[in-house]
């Protein structure tokens, strides 16, 4: 029978795949039922005075699966299609992600259902200070750390930082990462998804014997994270031959100027309409015959409808569940290298880990330290994931995400239960 995505959602997929490794681990039925219950959750209503003087109101969310390894850390997003149950979701795969690389953290999220682009610069400012207010009792260096996602930036998190201080009588620069380097942000943090997801992807691509100079690539967004993943791929010789963002898509079989098309999209907005390449259809994207793909948007985008046309050979998850369990398993059967999201996209929060310890420290590492620290841990990671998927004879994403449930067990076994 073909895998399909009935009831399909990111919080469906995190609990299967949260199931699947607990009944690896040979677990209590008690301890699921912890791993799979967010600690903490809290709704807002974020009231926003708009510029022509009207009033509107949006739903806000921060979500904090689980402290057994320490503080809860988590993107903040702000997107229209933002609900709890995505973002209980995203919290979980946070988790998993801070476990599976050795950070001492827990899981967080947190966004704001709102379309950005519809809002101006100082809408957005009230906004993000309105939300920051309404979330406070549960955010501190020790006890929640937001960093950007989807639709905020470095602008959000020094509001955000500038919010907490104002209410706590004193600057607290580890309130949040991802922060301006003038406001005590790290280098480096800016493009580490990317490098991350790049990184790993050349690992992946000497695993399968495929030389980079020659190789082609697909990159499906081109924000912070796919923008960067296309430069520093192009840099070590593979030939990025399309790009998609959420206005259209290009596509150059000679490889795409990843410079000049970074150029035409500050300028128009898009990668649309860009002169040195050919227009095609977003959706063609994920299904065309390239050696490494790279879903570096946003969620569910590989599914059991599209995925037995993929013809990628290897797929970097750059975005956070990009890929549903049907599709997984479609995948499976035709011997395509995922690398899940947990380990190809963990770039960011390393970084931001980096930061919070220089903000701890009131100390700042060179970009070479953070450079060179954030490709050891991503290196040492890929290598436990290969090692684990071998022995147990797992995909990738199942020994990714056993072996994360497993170190975050093991830390609530030590701590105990209280009371």
């Amino acid at each position: 029978m073909t895998p399909t995505d009935t009831n399909h959602g990111p919080l469906v997929d995190a609990k299967a795949q949260l199931a699947e490794a607990v009944a690896h681990l040979g677990c209590e039925a008690g301890v699921h039922r912890m791993l799979a219950t967010s600690r903490r959750e809290m709704a807002v209503s974020v009231p926003l005075r708009r510029d022509d003087g009207s009033t509107a109101v949006y739903e806000g969310f921060r979500v904090q699966h689980n402290f057994s390894r320490g503080p809860a850390k988590g993107g903040l997003r702000f997107s229209t299609a933002v609900d709890l149950d995505e973002v209980r979701a995203l919290a979980m795969w946070m988790t998993w992600k801070c476990a599976l690389v050795n950070l001492p953290y827990g899981g967080a999220k947190g966004g704001v259902a709102i379309e950005p682009r519809d809002h101006s610069q100082a809408e957005l400012e009230r906004v993000t200070r309105r939300y920051t207010s309404e979330i406070l009792p549960i955010i501190g260096p020790e006890i929640d750390i937001p960093a950007p996602d989807v639709g905020t930036d470095e602008q959000t998190m020094a509001w955000i930082m500038d919010t907490y201080s104002a209410s706590v009588g004193h600057t607290v620069p580890g309130v949040v990462t991802g922060k301006p380097i003038s406001l005590g942000g790290s280098l480096g943090r800016a493009t580490a998804t990317s490098r991350g997801v790049a990184h790993i992807a050349l690992m992946a691509m000497s695993l399968r014997g495929i030389d980079p100079e020659g190789a082609t690539a697909a990159i499906q967004g081109f924000g912070k994270v796919g923008r960067g993943a296309a430069r520093f791929l192009a840099d070590a010789g593979v030939r990025v031959q399309a790009i998609s963002d959420v206005d259209g898509a290009v596509w150059s079989d000679e490889g795409l100027d990843v410079q000049r098309l970074g150029a035409h999209a500050d300028e128009t907005g898009s990668v649309a309409d860009f002169d040195g390449a050919e227009q095609i259809d977003p959706a063609s994207l994920v299904t065309l015959d390239v050696d490494v793909l790279v879903p570096a948007a946003v969620e569910g985008v590989i599914t059991a409808a599209n995925a037995d046309r993929v013809r990628a050979s290897i797929i970097v998850e750059g975005a956070n569940g990009p890929t549903t369990a049907g599709a997984d398993a479609i995948l499976a059967e035709t011997d395509v290298l995922i690398v899940p999201d947990i380990l190809a996209n963990a770039g960011g929060v390393i970084v931001s880990y980096f930061e919070w310890a220089q903000a701890n420290q009131a100390y700042q590492w060179t970009e070479r330290q953070v450079k060179d620290r954030l490709e050891e841990r991503l290196t040492r990671a890929w290598h436990d994931v290969v090692e684990y998927s071998g022995v147990h004879h797992m995909s990738y994403r199942q020994a990714a995400t056993a072996l994360a449930v497993r170190r975050v067990i093991e830390a609530h076994e030590l701590r105990g239960l209280y009371p």
